[in-house]
């Protein structure tokens, strides 16, 4: 499991990152105000081979080094009742079976709560996977104990963690779910905006990252 300690400075700066162009347009679009130093979001490109390798360089060397690190964008749903547009504060990414903790997830939770209200937020396990979820796959990796999957996550916090310690979360927007299955992307032009609610939660980034710098009792 990956180690969290927080960073010692008040100049250590945040890290997003992101697969898709429309996601990194949102979040870049998301409201600044609030960031506690500098805001770096990272397009890694589609799937886990991608996402470590780009998060692995980025954190390795300069001014990213100690950066905490926040893995966003779309997800699978896979819990029944879950809908498009509902959000997931990931308490534990997996991969091949390796578990990575996220940090202050209690404190996140309350935060994407005030940033998307009216939204639902769900908390639980997120599992890694290398290829686009459907029909009875749900089901199984929900037996597993995750409630969300998607390409990136568990390999961005595991390579960020390998370059070094910092906090590490993910947030993720469901786009498809058991009884919303995605078809093809352009479906998200219809009744759900992902794209705002992706947007509206940048606040909640920057409160977390803030809560990183308190000293703790």
């Amino acid at each position: 499991m990956g180690d969290s300690r927080e960073p010692s400075g008040s100049t250590v700066p945040l890290l997003i990152a992101c697969a898709l162009g429309i996601e990194k347009f949102a979040l870049r679009a998301g409201d600044r105000g609030g960031a506690a130093g500098d805001v770096t979001v990272l397009r890694t490109g589609m799937g886990p081979v991608n996402a470590g390798r780009a998060v692995r360089a980025a954190c390795r060397t300069g001014p990213l080094a100690e950066a905490a690190v926040v893995a966003s964008g779309f997800c699978a749903g896979l819990a029944p009742g879950m809908h498009p547009g509902d959000l997931v504060v990931v308490e534990e990414v997996r991969l091949g079976g390796s578990p990575t903790a996220c940090t202050h997830t209690e404190l996140l939770v309350e935060a994407v709560a005030r940033a998307a209200p009216g939204r639902t937020v769900h908390t639980g396990p997120l599992t890694g996977v290398d290829h686009v979820v459907r029909g009875d796959e749900r089901a199984r990796l929900l037996g597993t104990g995750a409630i969300a999957a998607d390409m990136e996550s568990a390999a961005t916090l595991s390579s960020a963690l390998e370059a070094g310690p910092r906090p590490v979360a993910a947030v993720r927007v469901v786009v498809d779910a058991p009884e919303h299955e995605l078809v093809r992307i352009g479906t998200l032009r219809g009744g759900i905006s992902a794209f705002r609610v992706l947007r509206a939660v940048m606040p909640a980034f920057f409160e977390w990252h803030r809560s990183l710098l308190l000293p703790r009792r």
